[in-house]
């Protein structure tokens, strides 16, 4: 996020701010997406008006139950001390609600709106808060993949080259679950958060200096298939 899009702002809390960078501040759109508005980038916009137009037909119940707690805010990820910066702040993640109601974060229970809901924003490449360390249930973000199909199309009209796939610090989600997992295996004995916070970048440095890898941090290519990922 940050190499193909740019720092959002140059300082952070836990409070929404608002978005400083000039690149940036004109791919954020402000448009309808069916069930209601929102501000956020715009091929993510464009998506969720796909996303809300499939549950529009599918299921007409569970469209018209559908809210939202916001899109664009740029903040930190909450409940972390790791300084990672939430993909709200780029306007591709959004808290979803369920006839007005906000499931609640962190107590292992999701509504059965948002477990109906999940299988499309799925399908359009966009991952569910449901499986973090931490369940976020309300949540729901623009993937890896999905955010580098944006880049390949040119919807950031910008020249720079996508980075290699890699996990590193700030990164979180099922990846880096299943990341911490495999550092299990080899012994880390981490807690599987989700979160690619210092004690993970820590764990990883100390596999690549046992296996004999560059010891950046960086779940790259070769770490990956040494860790069997």
């Amino acid at each position: 996020m940050l190499a193909l899009l740019g720092n959002p702002r140059s300082s952070y809390d836990v409070d929404c701010q608002p978005v400083t960078n000039p690149a940036l501040k004109k791919l954020i759109v402000l448009e309808d997406v069916g069930p209601f508005r929102v501000t956020g980038l715009k091929p993510a916009v464009d998506d969720l008006r796909k996303i809300f137009s499939s549950v529009k037909a599918s299921n007409s119940e569970l469209y018209s139950a559908l809210g939202t707690a916001g899109m664009l805010c740029c903040r930190l990820v909450r409940g972390t001390k790791t300084g990672a910066i939430s993909n709200h702040s780029w306007g591709t993640a959004i808290d979803m609600k369920i006839n007005d109601e906000l499931d609640r974060r962190g107590d292992d229970k999701v509504l059965q709106g948002l477990v109906d809901l999940a299988p499309f924003f799925n399908q359009q490449g966009w991952f569910w808060g449901a499986g973090f360390g931490t369940e976020d249930g309300m949540h729901f973000e623009a993937g890896d993949e999905r955010i580098r199909a944006f880049h390949k199309a040119g919807f950031f009209g910008t020249a720079v080259v996508a980075p290699e796939a890699a996990l590193s610090i700030g990164d979180r989600g099922p990846e880096v679950r299943h990341l911490q997992e495999r550092l299990n295996a080899f012994g880390a004995e981490m807690k599987v958060d989700g979160i690619y916070g210092p004690a993970t970048h820590a764990a990883v440095i100390a596999f690549q200096a046992q296996k004999g890898l560059i010891p950046d941090g960086v779940i790259g290519p070769r770490t990956a298939a040494a860790l069997g990922l």
